[in-house]
């Protein structure tokens, strides 16, 4: 199991992960991407528990979907099942088994000053968190997909579903883009990647 945590985690994390996996008797399996989820943590009929985690995920963020779905694990052991799945047990939870991770030896010293302010109040997912979600995706891959921050005003741009949007104006924390198809607006939240299909304007 460590060989194949190696591949997918920091180095220096990888030995307290393979602790907790085993700690908590964890079936954990890396799974082909997921849309809409990084991870998935499941008390399973028998009363063992499975943990899934996206295999595309950078190093970066799957340790921290790891961390994360194991503190709903630790946190319904610990408060009982009746608690909010995200809510404070869990919280304290997660900052408590993530701190010994957020050091340099784990992760680059650029993104340490957006973890520790993340985990002051850690939320459902970190893309929840733009800033934060926006710096770990520095370091994915190469993609053709841009973050709709990125996207000059008046642009078109495709979701995953296909939908085309023109880029408006930022209100607020959320930019107001419509739909070309039915001239609805919607709000997007700057650190959702998209495809552009032009830089045109006609704002």
């Amino acid at each position: 199991m460590k060989e194949v945590l190696a591949k997918y985690i920091p180095e220096n994390a990888v030995d307290a992960v393979f602790e907790l996996i085993k700690a908590y008797r964890i079936h954990f399996k890396i799974v082909n991407e997921r849309v809409t989820r990084h991870g998935d943590y499941r008390k399973n009929p028998d009363g063992s528990h499975q943990i899934t985690v996206n295999a595309t995920l950078n190093s970066y963020r799957f340790l921290i979907t790891t961390i994360h779905e194991i503190a709903h694990l630790v946190a319904f052991q610990k408060y009982g099942r009746n608690i909010k799945p995200h809510g404070i047990e869990w919280k304290q939870t997660f900052r408590l088994l993530m701190l010994p991770f957020i050091n340099p030896l784990v992760f680059p010293n650029e993104l340490l000053p957006f973890l520790a302010n993340h985990f002051k109040n850690p939320a459902a997912s970190s893309d929840t968190d733009a800033i934060l979600s926006m710096q770990l995706k520095k370091y994915d891959g190469p993609t053709y997909k841009v973050f709709v921050d990125e996207l000059p005003l008046g642009s078109l741009f495709k979701i995953e579903n296909g939908r085309v949007f023109k880029k408006g104006k930022l209100r607020v924390k959320l930019f107001e883009c419509t739909d070309v198809r039915n001239n609805k607006v919607y709000l997007f939240k700057p650190n959702i990647q998209v495809e552009l299909l032009n830089t045109h304007t006609n704002e």
